[in-house]
C-alpha cells in the first residue's frame, strides 16, 4: 500500500499490508453523514489467525455506529477487515481493536463492535467493545 492511504478507484483492490494501514484508509475514505442515526455493519466472512496455534478463526463481525461527521465507506471496511486476515489476535483484543479504530476513523457519537467467532473445540465465542465519543 502506497503512503496515501487511498484505495483505488476502479480495478482489484490491493492486499492489505497491515492493519495499521487499514486503519488509515478506513480514516481517509470517511464521507460526509447524512442525517441518520444509526448505522449496522455485518460482516460474515471475518477471519483472523489464532495467536497460539497460528490457525485460521472465522467467524462475524457487526459494528454498529451513530454517526457525528463522517461515515465509515463500506469498500474501506472490507480492506481493513481483510488486514486481519494474517493478524494474530485473539477474539477480545479484536473487538476492542475495531471499535478503538472506527472511533479513530470517524470519532462516532458512538460504536459497538460485537465479534462472534465460530465454533473451535466444541466453543463458541463473542464478544463486545462499546465506545463513546469523549469529545
Amino acid at each position: 500500500m502506497s503512503e496515501n492511504y487511498y484505495l483505488p478507484r476502479s480495478g482489484p483492490m490491493p492486499r492489505p499490508k497491515s492493519v495499521e494501514d487499514g486503519r488509515e484508509i478506513l480514516k481517509n475514505e470517511a464521507f460526509d453523514a447524512p442525517n441518520v442515526q444509526s448505522i449496522t455493519f455485518q460482516a460474515l466472512e471475518f477471519t483472523a489467525v489464532c495467536p497460539k496455534t497460528g490457525q485460521p478463526d472465522f467467524g462475524k463481525v457487526e459494528i454498529t455506529y451513530t454517526p457525528r461527521d463522517k461515515c465509515i465507506e463500506s469498500k474501506s471496511l472490507k480492506f481493513y477487515l481483510w488486514s486481519f486476515r494474517d493478524q494474530g489476535a485473539f477474539c477480545e483484543s479484536l473487538a476492542a481493536q475495531i471499535a478503538d479504530d472506527v472511533m479513530y476513523a470517524i470519532e462516532a457519537q458512538n460504536v459497538t463492535v460485537t465479534v462472534h467467532q465460530t465454533a473451535r473445540g466444541g466453543i463458541e465465542l463473542t464478544t463486545q467493545a462499546v465506545r463513546e465519543y469523549a469529545g
